[in-house]
């Protein structure tokens, strides 16, 4: 069953496309990457799945849900990491992390405990002094902490360290295996 639907997808910015009638599908326990040099539409292509852009033509869902007319729930269903993390900086890690807990209506303390075992963060620390490895180590742990079956992760090594990159990708495998549909973007 496919849970991730693309059809025909057409974006373009004044006279460039950015693309032409993209359609693909990701079945469940699926992990897929989108590979291409810089400029090619993958964060394109992931922000329509997020719903933050809205297709000219075509259209994308995951669980069956439009993601720009349902937006709000895919947003809240899907674990996200953008290619450029921009998080709360006035806020703690912690507060950061229960913030996107209440708003997916999720409670995963237990689940979050194993993840900051093996990404660690000072959930005490104000996001804005944290480093661009730590945030995306927090960015890694908001994606993964509702348990989504559907994760969509736009360059989430970025910024960490070699052991942690392993560990990622790692961890990448495991969640694979537990049959969540991961689409990467390098």
């Amino acid at each position: 069953m496919s849970l991730l639907i693309l059809r025909n997808l057409l974006k373009t910015f004044g006279g460039l496309v950015a693309m032409n009638s993209v359609t693909f599908s990701v079945d469940e326990a699926s992990i897929v990457g989108l590979i291409g040099p810089n400029g090619a539409g993958k964060t394109t292509l992931i922000r329509h799945l997020m719903g933050f852009l809205r297709p000219q033509k075509g259209q994308c869902t995951i669980y069956g849900l439009d993601c720009w007319k349902d937006r709000k729930q895919v947003q809240r269903m899907v674990g996200y990491i953008p290619g450029e993390m921009s998080l709360m900086e006035g806020m703690r890690g912690e507060d950061y992390l229960d913030f996107l807990d209440r708003y997916r209506g999720f409670t995963g303390e237990g689940y979050r405990r194993l993840l900051l075992d093996r990404f660690p963060v000072d959930l005490n620390t104000p996001i804005h002094k944290m480093s661009k490895g730590t945030k995306q180590k927090l960015g890694i742990i908001a994606a993964f902490s509702h348990k989504p079956e559907v994760l969509i992760l736009d360059e989430p090594t970025s910024g960490l360290d070699p052991l942690m990159q392993k560990e990622f990708v790692d961890f990448i495998g495991e969640e694979g295996a537990k049959g969540r549909v991961i689409l990467l973007s390098s």
